[in-house]
């Protein structure tokens, strides 16, 4: 008999990331850099996309993309690179 195992996961205990950017190659590339570090560290996160400019410079950021975790901007212009990404999930 197989054993089932799962994971409970509440949602306060998800790390909230925006990545705020009008659709550029960058904007994209943070996008997919995000989603895989988080899932090769087993971080459970909810991700989207922030792309309307009223919204962007509503977080204070004038060179794309930013990242914004639980409601705090950690990093705006270019792509972050893997280590920065995985600092935020050590955090």
């Amino acid at each position: 008999m197989k054993q089932r195992r799962a994971a409970i996961i509440f949602l306060e205990d998800l790390m909230d990331i925006k990545v705020l950017g009008t659709g550029c190659a960058n904007c994209k590339n943070t996008l997919s850099l995000i989603e895989q570090v988080a899932k090769d560290k087993g971080v459970a996160i909810t991700l989207s996309k922030v792309e309307d400019i009223k919204d962007i410079m509503g977080y204070g950021v004038m060179s794309t993309p930013g990242v914004v975790i639980n409601g705090k901007v950690v990093h705006a212009g270019g792509v972050p690179s893997r280590d920065k990404v995985a600092q935020w999930f050590a955090a």
